[in-house]
């Protein structure tokens, strides 16, 4: 009885089992006998990591003029970093060739000048010299104003709680340094801040005097940071075992920038809060635009962003203002998008930031018409070769990227949005957006992997 047993639960087993690779040759069948837009479709529908996601998608042939797929295209999503696709467009419509540096005014012996919101003024990134050998050449007295700045420092629906991050630096109308303090840490027996002749290894040297010991923060770990709304910054030691430079922004003030100034041009500066920038003005000009773009594009730097819209309301009005900046855009540029721009911010910090990715294929589609291939390819981030995805969405044969897109992060969200190139040499438009998420973004990076990839091989 039990040999009858054992022998009809065997043949049960052996029939399910051909049962299920019956199934599975069928199921196989059937995806190969699909269309490869069906399948890129049946992808979505059995991801896993799609159910645990708010995912908006759009793929779209520019060729052809035609949309190949889409998955809540026309869906409100906050697209993070993806916004500086939109600053990008708009610098290129409006700022020209080079980058507008200083407004200022001659009278008498004085120099009375105004900040763009150029970024590039003794950045660590660039290299240009025009503003401090302009200032510093001037044989006469020296007078800063910024009477023409109209906004807040921070952008609406920033996190009040990153302001001490190096991602956070703050809007001004004259930036410097890059709006941030590099400090050295170096490790002898114990974290501490490195000095060198009695000073403090921090670039500019004028914080030194803005340094406070403090105490270990609860975890142990070493801290450096300072206060939201002044510059004192508070550091205290721990041990470790490395050496490294890292970033604070400092807190803009009129007060501040003409003391950063007088030190660096060894020469007095002083403020005039209330020096009205006269229509007849004259203008000097900085660093091409493009490498501007560039710089911002790659690494995703969020005040060169933010300084773009800056300097974007400047050229078009009287005032540094984002939010006129973003208007005029709207209005001139932008009136035709599928779905209108809940636009707030120049960087994508701002959870305010809502667009569909409809409106973000049709904004690239705009970039495609007006720049030139190789330059917009090189100005974005490739798969495996540079920027922020130059280890992700390498091409697995070996062979050039094939993905050339902006990333956008918060937490929780993740979006991608560019160009693919495939395989037979078409170039498509696309846009990924992910919202709302809990799982990890290299999960939802890992799941667009797989469909780009099958994008570069079918389409």
């Amino acid at each position: 009885m039990k040999k009858y047993i054992l022998g009809s639960l065997l043949v049960l087993v052996s029939c399910t089992s051909v049962e299920k690779v019956a199934e599975k040759e069928i199921s196989d069948n059937e995806t190969k006998d699909l269309g490869k837009t069906e399948q890129l479709a049946q992808i979505f529908e059995d991801s896993d990591t799609f159910r645990k996601t708010i995912t908006g998608f759009m793929l779209f042939d520019p060729e052809g003029d035609s949309t190949i797929y889409a998955e809540n295209e026309n869906k409100y999503m906050i697209p993070a970093s993806n916004t500086k696709l939109f600053t990008y467009y708009a610098g290129l419509n409006v700022l020209g060739d080079r980058i507008p540096a200083l407004k200022y005014t001659i009278k008498g012996d004085s120099l009375i000048f105004w900040g763009t919101g150029d970024p590039s003024f003794l950045h660590p990134d660039f290299g240009t010299d025009d503003v401090y050998n302009f200032l510093s050449s001037f044989e006469g007295n020296l007078y800063f104003s910024d009477s023409n700045f109209n906004d807040e420092n921070l952008g609406p629906g920033w996190s009040w709680a990153d302001y001490n991050s190096y991602y956070s630096a703050e809007k001004s109308p004259f930036p410097i340094y890059g709006n941030v303090a590099r400090v050295t840490i170096e490790h002898i027996e114990e974290y501490h801040l490195a000095k060198e002749n009695g000073e403090y290894l921090i670039n500019p040297k004028i914080f030194n005097k803005y340094i406070d010991d403090g105490v270990l923060s609860d975890n142990g770990r070493f801290v450096l940071e300072r206060d939201r709304v002044g510059n004192e910054f508070e550091y205290a030691f721990t041990s470790d075992t490395s050496r490294y430079q890292t970033d604070k922004p400092f807190h803009y003030s009129p007060q501040l920038i003409v003391e950063l100034l007088s030190d660096t041009l060894k020469k007095r500066v002083e403020y005039l809060p209330k020096a009205k920038l006269p229509s007849d003005h004259e203008m000097i000009y900085s660093i091409e635009s493009d490498s501007l773009y560039k710089k911002m594009l790659l690494p995703s730097d969020n005040l060169l962003a933010e300084q773009i819209m800056l300097m974007i309301s400047g050229v078009v009005g009287d005032e540094l203002n984002s939010s006129a900046g973003i208007r005029y855009v709207k209005d001139n540029f932008l009136s035709d998008l599928p779905d209108g721009a809940n636009w707030r911010d120049g960087s994508g910090l701002s959870r305010y930031n809502l667009f569909t990715p409809r409106s973000m294929v049709a904004l690239l589609e705009k970039l495609d018409e007006k720049v030139e291939e190789t330059q917009l390819l090189d100005a974005l981030p490739q798969g495996g070769k540079q920027g922020t995805i130059r280890r992700l969405y390498a091409n697995k044969d070996g062979g050039e990227p094939y993905v050339f897109a902006k990333t956008g992060t918060l937490s929780n969200n993740h979006c991608l949005s560019g160009y693919v190139i495939t395989k037979s040499g078409k170039k498509l438009i696309f846009s990924f957006m992910n919202n709302n998420y809990v799982i990890s973004t290299s999960e939802v990076q890992a799941q667009m992997d797989e469909i780009l990839w099958f994008i570069y091989e079918n389409y």
